[in-house]
């Protein structure tokens, strides 16, 4: 295993490559995105029961609740740059072969939080408005 860290590994991996490429086409598509939000929160319900992840199911739930908003046109104010690393690593996440596969036990779900985690602290200023927009009233539902 290279000493190279986690996070590096998985943004230079192809299986990132591909998701940021598949971002930019999919941000213009609303129905894309909204299948990506329930594909996401699908993934993170079953992944969270088995892994007892709950803060990083948060995470999930939390990215997904804003491409939801972008998509529906409700919530705009997320810069271009930050939307696409959002729906980038919500494709990566949803797809079972990336650097790490899903179907490994445990850990084939570590380079998935590592890359949700690296984009929480990221785009935390983002996140924080987002969050105050979501708390003055304008809360989406992704049920």
């Amino acid at each position: 295993m290279s000493n190279e860290p986690m996070i590096a590994r998985i943004l230079k991996s192809i299986f990132f490559k591909k998701a940021t490429g598949k971002a930019g086409r999919w941000a213009k598509n609303s129905g894309k995105l909204f299948e990506l939000v329930k594909d996401s929160l699908s993934k993170s319900n079953r992944v969270g029961l088995k892994e007892n992840v709950s803060e990083f199911t948060h995470s999930v739930q939390l990215l997904a609740r804003m491409v939801r908003a972008y998509a529906s046109g409700e919530y705009r104010a997320l810069p271009w740059k930050s939307l696409i690393s959002v729906i980038a690593v919500l494709i990566y996440f949803v797809s079972p072969l990336d650097l790490i596969p899903d179907f490994l036990p445990i850990v084939g779900i570590t380079d998935d939080i590592a890359l949700v985690a690296w984009l929480i602290k990221s785009l935390s200023g983002d996140i924080h408005k987002f969050g105050d927009w979501e708390k003055k009233g304008k809360s989406i539902n992704i049920g």
